[in-house]
């Protein structure tokens, strides 16, 4: 397992590249307009995050929980999720 490093106060570009930050922590980070390609997330967990405005092309969200988010404008395949869970509603109530 490598050593740890501390960066705290940067105001800088940070480049990775075919580098393992397994386990690491962002708190309080500005991570705005960041790519991340070929990227392994899983078993991560995002809280208090803001993905307004973001683009998910070719991910796996195989088993992936979504709870107390807003999802306004939010689309699915180019299906608004707000309009799939009225439906999923509206369904449920006349099932």
């Amino acid at each position: 397992m490598g050593s740890s490093m501390n960066i705290s106060n940067i105001h800088e570009t940070l480049i990775a590249k075919n580098s393992d930050l397994a386990g690491s922590s962002f708190t309080d980070v500005n991570l705005r307009e960041a790519k991340f390609t070929d990227v392994n997330l899983s078993q991560s967990e995002f809280t208090d995050i803001n993905f307004s405005g973001t683009r998910f092309n070719d991910v796996n969200l195989s088993e992936v929980v979504i709870e107390n988010c807003d999802v306004t404008g939010m689309t699915i395949n180019g299906l608004l999720v707000t309009e799939m869970m009225r439906a999923y509603g509206e369904k449920q109530s006349a099932g």
